[in-house]
């Protein structure tokens, strides 16, 4: 079974929504909000991560549109890493590597329980050009393979006028360090 959002949270998010698009032209110049409501009306399933996104603290909001595919990105475009996704190491096996001490939830898990990917390095620096985000907290990141096998994984964050990227143990988790996500529609 799809998840599904009721009626009344359903038009309370497209409102939020639509408020936040109108707000931050900037994030995506060109595009229009009755394009992007008509996607999200065809697509429940997607309208209901994107008000797990909301929930958990993220400001979802549309950052860029494939016309090749006729799809909208939304991300997570919260000033700081969301606060509803934090204190989370990277993923499962890093959560049952620790022998103590365990975090409730790990990044990639709770992303793939809500249908969204984490940002990878590019995007996270895409979403940088539009605006600094994580400039008080930092954000786990899509980490390739080469580095999560030797147990590592990388996040990223905004200091000095600057994006830094940079890896840690995947069992760590700190107060200030979760996780952002995007979705296609």
């Amino acid at each position: 079974m799809k998840k599904k959002i009721p009626d009344k949270e359903k038009d309370n998010l497209l409102k939020t929504l639509k408020s936040r698009f109108e707000k931050n032209i900037r994030r995506h110049k060109g595009i229009a909000w009755s394009q992007v409501a008509i996607h999200l009306e065809e697509q429940p399933g997607k309208l209901w991560s994107i008000n797990e996104m909301e929930i958990t603290g993220g400001e979802p909001d549309v950052i860029g549109y494939d016309k090749h595919k006729d799809v909208f990105t939304f991300c997570d475009c919260s000033p700081e890493s969301p606060k509803g996704r934090r204190s989370v190491c990277y993923d499962h096996e890093a959560l049952e590597s620790r022998k103590e001490h365990k975090p409730k939830n790990s990044a990639v898990t709770m992303a793939a329980e809500m249908g969204i990917e984490l940002l990878d390095e590019n995007q996270y620096n895409f979403l940088q050009s539009l605006e600094n985000v994580d400039t008080r907290t930092s954000s786990w990141l899509k980490t390739p393979e080469n580095i999560r096998e030797l147990g590592g994984a990388i996040f990223g964050d905004f200091r000095f006028g600057r994006v830094f990227l940079y890896h840690n143990g995947a069992e760590s988790y700190y107060a200030a360090r979760g996780f952002r996500g995007q979705i296609k529609v």
